[in-house]
């Protein structure tokens, strides 16, 4: 049971993440700081080996790498960098590769949402009120952290992780 509630923890701490990207256009340090902390208590509940925790580290280490080469040309921020490091933490090989594919998908969904928006909201109303500090607003960022979590809760239900936490 505690490894149900480990992964149900999981799934809020993404879903927030993609919130306050959206709202913020930052996913804070504290966030994703939480979300790699809680991967070893979610570990021990899942019953894993050192083998296969330390293969998730590896998985983990990896996608830091990956995010930060998305991060240094200025393709993605850098708490997005350090949100794909941590959700591959929780999948593991391979499921973090479907994992990436996935929020690439949904990255490009977001694109084309937001530029539907975009040309939707009249320009008059951009510099005024609330429009003028969301994704709504022209030139404004695309908060990744959106398509990271939904790439997340796609990945999930055929994940390994999820096996894991059923038992």
């Amino acid at each position: 049971m505690a490894a149900q509630y480990m992964l149900l923890v999981f799934v809020f701490l993404m879903a927030f993440a993609a919130i306050k990207d959206a709202m913020s256009f930052t996913i804070p340090n504290w966030l994703n700081g939480a979300i790699v902390l809680l991967f070893p208590v979610a570990a021990i509940a899942f019953g894993m080996s050192w083998a296969e925790f330390g293969l998730h580290l590896a998985v983990g280490a990896g996608a830091l790498v990956l995010g930060m080469a998305l991060f240094a040309p200025g393709w993605i921020g850098g708490g997005d960098a350090k949100l794909i490091a941590a959700a591959a933490l929780w999948f593991g090989w391979p499921d973090a590769g479907m994992f990436l594919a996935k929020s690439a998908l949904m990255g490009g969904a977001l694109a084309v949402i937001l530029l539907m928006l975009r040309r939707m909201v009249p320009a008059t109303n951009l510099s005024a009120g609330w429009v003028a500090k969301t994704p709504l607003a022209e030139g404004a960022p695309a908060p990744y952290g959106i398509a990271l979590a939904a790439g997340a809760f796609w990945t999930l239900p055929g994940s390994t992780l999820l096996t894991l936490a059923l038992g």
